[in-house]
């Protein structure tokens, strides 16, 4: 069990975004999002086209809905539901965390967390291989 972060966090800051390594050994991206009872964990993917929601600064959260920053399409943080837009009729894949005493820990067996932040958070971009120097 996995140590996350604080509910408080969560609800001051809107979003939590960190990274997990999912059951295929892939690298994928999870958002933590406010409920009226603590938080929910979801994809960091809308279902329409796979638009991430938290492009590095934090997601889109309007009166408890995650807002897709490409067609707005709108998500019920605490279900996962979208019931407008190009996303209609869909529900966010989840990812099973607990809160205990404030703090929040990923639970869910079928994924291994592996940071703070989105996939591509430290690092520094590719080595260049250009023969000019700066």
């Amino acid at each position: 069990m996995d140590r996350l972060t604080t509910v408080d966090t969560v609800h001051e800051e809107g979003s939590w975004l960190f990274t997990i390594r999912d059951e295929y050994d892939e690298l994928d991206e999870v958002l933590l999002l406010p409920c009226e009872d603590g938080v929910e964990a979801w994809i960091n993917r809308c279902t329409h086209e796979a638009q991430r929601f938290d492009r590095g600064f934090g997601a889109a959260v309007r009166d408890g809905q995650l807002v897709c920053p490409k067609h707005g399409s709108m998500f019920d943080t605490c279900s996962g539901d979208c019931d407008n837009g190009d996303a209609a009729g869909t529900t966010l894949p989840g990812v099973d965390v607990t809160v205990n005493r404030g703090d929040v820990y990923l639970i869910d067996d079928d994924v291994a967390f592996q940071h703070e932040g989105g996939i591509d958070d430290g690092d520094d971009g590719p080595s260049s291989t250009s023969h000019i120097g700066l």
